[in-house]
């Protein structure tokens, strides 16, 4: 007799947040969630990996409010006070865990408040949240111990929870030593969950800072989804040129459909990457580390919401880590202050929350198979299809043939398959290809981030009393105009019939407005053999 499916209604949960789970649409949990839920609700200390997009935020937001409204409906009156502390190692990670909390408490939000301190707000904006002793409190470590040594959070008395999520990045972003600053403000008895997509050195010091006694959950799942849902794809090329022609052609003749997010290795080869897509006529938004949170938030809503499909990331996690680390050195010796520049907090690769993409290209290989998995997890999520393509150069093949051996000891169905692309038959494209290439300049790159930065500037909230007081300030910082322009050539907005290769005129659809290739669904397979993904 087969085992009954898992349920959340057998987990003996709240009616209401069984109502908001309904909401969500969860049929029953995931793996992470039917195996770490009912450990958490008997109050047990858990240490849980699981890959990305399985499911670990709710599988420990859920035990937690479950908590909260078991305490709330005791016989004895609780006093209001802060009972739960969910640590982040970014601010777009936090505000995701606090939107996934309070979507479970959408039923009980008079007896659960959630307070996200991990918001692009000045801690002195956030005081009157805390006066008001929320129920949770999300945040990065810096930011909850500088409100804890300002005497604005008090956790040492009422803290019953501890939540660190994403833990094998707390220590790797530099806050290490905010983490043991901060246990020593919390009770000795709490229960704590660790959360992780990895068990790594920095996991394993957490778990003896923070756990008492835990489980650990090591699920037997592959660290990426298997070929029937996540297609894994190397394409060997021989310059720099030749990836640029691929990617004319994989987007310009719509063989590869539906939202793309590509991954370059550098801030500037973005930037790069971004100018030759608009070139050729294709909007594409650009994140990147040095970009204020609230414009962050801003460009990722934009392209969840479908206004451009392509998006460039920019992953320079070597650079965050020393920041992070310099930045922790700063405020043993000066108190917390906020850091100017390239922000610490931030990471792409994880910690963003990309809906609804289809395919992920590494247009620059991953430098380590976890970057690549991570990568890769941003595509395939849930129960929905996905592909990653990886465009590896000659120097670039031993470094992925080790990512790939790892990922096949790990399951032997996720190897990544080399495709043999047909280069000749996109020959045809080749110049014009270096017509939107030549245009990408070193002043042209130069121009696009002043132009960022000159956007910021007019949308800050900050100095919008600065402009009022001094509007001629304003008046030049709107007339500026760059010196050095990249110059856009219509005719590369445009592929001409003939030159569209014999073998993919009856896929190809070069010529149909965004609204009209929607109404197309492509072939799984177009002629020249290359997969395509279909969103669901």
């Amino acid at each position: 007799m087969a085992a009954p499916s898992p349920s959340f209604a057998h987990m003996g949960l709240d009616p209401r947040l069984l109502q908001a789970i309904a909401e969500l649409g969860w049929a029953r949990p995931t793996l992470i969630q039917d195996k770490a839920i009912p450990l958490a609700l008997e109050g047990k200390d858990l240490l849980a990996r699981a890959r990305t997009g399985s499911g670990k935020t709710a599988a420990y937001a859920i035990p937690l409010i479950q908590h909260l409204l078991q305490l709330k409906q005791g016989p004895v009156v609780q006093e209001q006070a802060v009972r739960a502390l969910v640590l982040v190692p970014t601010k777009e990670l936090g505000r995701q865990a606090t939107t996934m909390l309070r979507d479970l408490a959408a039923y009980c939000t008079r007896h659960v408040r959630i307070a996200d301190l991990s918001a692009p707000t000045e801690p002195a904006a956030q005081r009157p949240l805390l006066m008001e002793k929320p129920d949770v409190v999300v945040g990065t470590p810096g930011r909850v111990l500088a409100h804890v040594l300002g005497h604005g959070l008090s956790l040492r008395d009422s803290l019953e929870l501890l939540v660190l999520d994403e833990a094998d990045l707390l220590l790797s972003f530099g806050f290490e030593d905010d983490l043991k600053s901060l246990l020593c403000h919390l009770p000795r008895i709490h229960q704590s969950f660790l959360m992780s997509a990895t068990f790594s050195p920095d996991v394993e010091a957490l778990k003896e800072l923070v756990l008492h006694n835990p489980v650990t959950l090591r699920l037997q799942e592959a660290r990426l989804p298997g070929p029937a849902q996540l297609q894994q794809w190397r394409l060997e090329l021989g310059t720099e040129e030749d990836k640029c022609l691929v990617l004319y052609a994989l987007l310009k003749l719509g063989l590869l459909r539906g939202r793309v997010l590509l991954f370059a290795g550098a801030l500037e080869r973005g930037y790069r990457l971004r100018l030759f897509l608009e070139q050729l006529g294709l909007p594409t938004g650009l994140l990147n580390a040095q970009l204020p949170t609230r414009s962050r938030c801003h460009i990722l809503s934009q392209f969840n919401q479908g206004f451009y499909d392509y998006l460039i990331a920019t992953d320079e996690l070597d650079t965050v880590e020393s920041q992070a680390q310099a930045r922790t050195r700063r405020k043993a010796r000066k108190g917390p202050k906020a850091d100017k520049g390239q922000d610490p907090e931030f990471g792409v690769s994880r910690g963003i929350d990309f809906q609804d993409v289809a395919a992920v290209i590494n247009f620059d290989l991953p430098p380590t198979l976890e970057a690549y998995v991570h990568r890769a997890g941003r595509t395939a999520r849930a129960d929905n299809p996905g592909m990653v393509l990886t465009f590896v150069l000659p120097s670039e093949r031993s470094q992925l043939d080790a990512i790939e051996e790892a990922l096949g000891a790990d399951n032997a169905e996720a190897a990544i398959q080399l495709y043999q692309f047909h280069m000749e038959e996109i020959e045809g494209l080749r110049y014009r290809c270096r017509d939107a290439m030549r245009s990408v300049t070193k002043q042209a790159i130069k121009e696009a981030r002043l132009r960022d930065i000159k956007e910021e500037l007019l949308n800050s909230e900050k100095l919008k009393t600065y402009f009022e007081d001094n509007p001629r300030d304003l008046h030049l910082l709107r007339h500026d105009r760059p010196l050095h322009p990249a110059i856009i050539k219509p005719h590369l907005r445009h592929v001409p019939d003939y030159l569209v290769p014999p073998s993919l005129r009856a896929v190809a659809r070069p010529h149909l407005s965004k609204r009209k290739r929607q109404r197309h669904k492509p072939p799984a397979h177009n002629r020249a053999g290359f997969q395509v993904s279909i969103p669901s």
